[in-house]
This record gives C-alpha cells, sequence and structure tokens, in this order.
C-alpha cells in the first residue's frame, strides 16, 4: 500500500488529522491497535478549547456537538464554603463547550466514514521504517499477516505508550516530568449536576470537581492517595467524601445515585522534545501529558493537529520544507504554555503531603487574590477558553 500520510492511532487526534487532511485532498490511511468499539468506550475529559470546536467544523465533524453540547461561560472556584465565579465571556468574549470525548471521537469517526477514508484496526507490532529518511514506510501486523505502507510521512498519535515516541533515537530526545503525588478518584453517575457549570474545589480535606457530560450524567473527581485503590471506595463514601469537599450550599442540593464507572487516574507533566524526527511528527499523548485540572489534554493534542495540518498543507500546495521543519517548534511554544496553566492550577487546588502552615496560608492568598483581582481573573479565564494558535 502507498498513502501520502500514515496516521498512528485512531483515537480523537488522528481522527481530526485525516479529516482536515481529506479536506486539503490529502490522503491518509489510519492504523489503531484497539478495535473500534473499545476506542468509544473509553472515558475521557468533556472541556472544549473554542479553538477545538473550530476544527471540528472545519473538519465537518462539529453539527452534533453544536446541537447537543453545553456552551458554559464560566466556572465556579471554591474554598471551604466560600465561592467566587470566573466569568470567561466578560473577560475574554469567549466560552468552552462540555461535550463528552467520546462523543467527539464518534462524530469524527462517523465525519470518516462518510468520506470513505481508510481505518486499520486491530493492528499490532507496529515498526516505523525510514522516519530520517525521504521514503518512510509503516508495517503492522494484522489477522496474522504482515503488512506495509509506504508513505510521505508518519503522524504519531499513539498516546504515552505508544511506538512513536519509542521509534525516536534516545540520543535526539529530551524529556521533563513532574509526578504529583496524588491522583483523582472519578465517578460517573446517572444524575443531574450538581451546578450549571463546574466546580473546581480546594478544601482542607483535598480537591474536588464537580462537572458533568450532559443534564442527566455527571462526572465528579475528589483527589486520593497516589496508592489508592477503587475497591477502597464504595459509592457512599464517595459521596460523602465528595460533600465534605464543596461548600455546603452545593452539598446540600447534590443528587446522589449509583455510579457505573469509577476509576482512578494518576497525575503527571511530562513533555518530550523534539516532537518531531525526520518526518516522524508526535501529537498529543505522544508527546506530551498534562494534570487533568483544567482539562488541557484534548485541547493541547488538538492544537498539535493545527501545526501539523498547517505545516503538511503547506509542504503539500506550496512545496514549503520551512513548514514542516518548524512544526515542533511551533507546537511545543503552545505546549509548554498549556503545561504551565495546569501545572499553576493543580498547584493551587490541591493538598500537598510536604504542605507546611505557610504553603497553605499562601495557597489561600493567592485564591484570595484570585477572587478579588480582575487581571489575574483574566489571565486564568484567557488560559482556560484556550490561547489562540499562533500562525
Amino acid at each position: 500500500m502507498r498513502t501520502q500520510v500514515v496516521i498512528i492511532g485512531g483515537g480523537p487526534s488522528g481522527l481530526l488529522l485525516a479529516q482536515l487532511l481529506h479536506g486539503r485532498g490529502i490522503d491518509s490511511i489510519v492504523l489503531e491497535r484497539r478495535t473500534r468499539a473499545h476506542v468509544l468506550s473509553r472515558i475521557r475529559a468533556g472541556v472544549l478549547e473554542t479553538g477545538l470546536l473550530d476544527l471540528l467544523e472545519q473538519a465537518d465533524a462539529g453539527t452534533r456537538m453544536r446541537q447537543e453540547g453545553m456552551p458554559h461561560d464560566g466556572t465556579l472556584i471554591t474554598y471551604g464554603d466560600e465561592a467566587f465565579r470566573i466569568d470567561f465571556a466578560e473577560l475574554t468574549g469567549k466560552s468552552v463547550m462540555v461535550y463528552g470525548q467520546t462523543e467527539v471521537t464518534r462524530d469524527l469517526y462517523a465525519a470518516r466514514d462518510k468520506t470513505g477514508g481508510q481505518s486499520e484496526f486491530e493492528v499490532d507490532e507496529v515498526q516505523i521504517e525510514g522516519a530520517d529518511s525521504d521514503a518512510p514506510a509503516v508495517t503492522y501486523l494484522q489477522s496474522g499477516v504482515r503488512k506495509r505502507i509506504a508513505c510521505d510521512f508518519v503522524a504519531g498519535c499513539d498516546g504515552f505508550h505508544g511506538i512513536s515516541r519509542k521509534s525516536i533515537p534516545g540520543a535526539t530526545q529530551r524529556s521533563y516530568e513532574k509526578v504529583y503525588p496524588f491522583g483523582w478518584l472519578g465517578i460517573l453517575s446517572e444524575t443531574p449536576p450538581v451546578s450549571d457549570e463546574l466546580i473546581y474545589a480546594n478544601s482542607d480535606r483535598g480537591f474536588a470537581l464537580c462537572s458533568m457530560r450532559n443534564p442527566t450524567l455527571s462526572r465528579y473527581y475528589i483527589q486520593c492517595d497516589a496508592g489508592d485503590h477503587i475497591d477502597n471506595w464504595s459509592d457512599d463514601a464517595f459521596w460523602t467524601e465528595l460533600k465534605r469537599r464543596i461548600p455546603a450550599e452545593q452539598a446540600a442540593n447534590l443528587i446522589t445515585g449509583p455510579s457505573f464507572e469509577k476509576s482512578i487516574a494518576p497525575l503527571r507533566s511530562f513533555v518530550t522534545e523534539p516532537m518531531q524526527w525526520g518526518r516522524l511528527f508526535l501529537c498529543g499523548d505522544a508527546a506530551h501529558i498534562v494534570p487533568p485540572t483544567g482539562a488541557k489534554g484534548l485541547n493541547t493534542a488538538a492544537s498539535d493537529v493545527h501545526y501539523l495540518f498547517s505545516a503538511l498543507t503547506r509542504w503539500y500546495q506550496h512545496n514549503d520544507a520551512d513548514a514542516v521543519a518548524q512544526y515542533s517548534q511551533r507546537a511545543l511554544a503552545r505546549v509548554w504554555k498549556a503545561e504551565r496553566f495546569s501545572w499553576w492550577f493543580s498547584k493551587l487546588m490541591h493538598r500537598f503531603p510536604h504542605h507546611s502552615g505557610f504553603d497553605l496560608r499562601m495557597q489561600r492568598a493567592e485564591i484570595e487574590f484570585l477572587r478579588s483581582n480582575e487581571a489575574a481573573q483574566k489571565a486564568m479565564a484567557e488560559n482556560y477558553v484556550g490561547l489562540p494558535y499562533e500562525g
């Protein structure tokens, strides 16, 4: 087989890139290790920046999102029983959209089906050949048959544990990482959300987040020990602890019910540089991880897609080799800003094991400064709705 771009990874970033390239007449084949059903079963984030919304529209995958998504013009920050609102619309003129990543992926698959784009599932033993040459190729095993695709470029959208980053020689890479000493215990329940907007809660018992997927499906999180296990948490224990971490007014209005999904996510910040080697490019979790505070994971992957799509378009339409060569530099400039925001917001809202009395007072002072200072609120709002794509 031959195509112009092989995309490794059939999640939202790989599919988004494939659809955007199709709109420019650039062919691609998407390779996914798991089944399509498995990809669509993954429970992930649900807050979309304005840049991602525009990319989904451009990829002809935004109709259902606009119809069923929940625009949010702000968010609540609480500490103890105190609460204040960050008004995104007033401060930036923009909002975010609450719409599950699973639904984004479903819409992108529907768009790809409509265009007849080729996607290969249950591929194993993927190998990238000749990425540092003018004639790269990708080989893989499918149903016991070894297959090979010759191509011009390879896009690694296969996540933190995928083959793409591992295919770049270690001597050419440098990685930066911070592992946080806690995780997020999260549940999904078929209950109405406790608030019309997300609640980020700082309490003396640890962080909590009240979120949602739609008007009848709620997503809640509480900070837990890094080594904790979901077997230690019954639904009743979770609800009791959540109520202790949010203001009394919201706790009194919280409607509880059985969870149908429960998991613990570790928190880390991670970036590898550069995000390309020859004609192999990394996108999303293959190159960087953010803690979920601030909902930057999928959104930062989307910004990578924007820069790679732009670079490949200029290559094919204008023979612009410089645009391709500058992909990593342009993508990383925005990645590090998203990493900074996620790190800052995580530091602001969580309790760390090493916190001294002074540290706790400084955290409280910073929250109160955010509450009282419009410039600080605007800086947070600009980051939350999404920094603009440069160029």
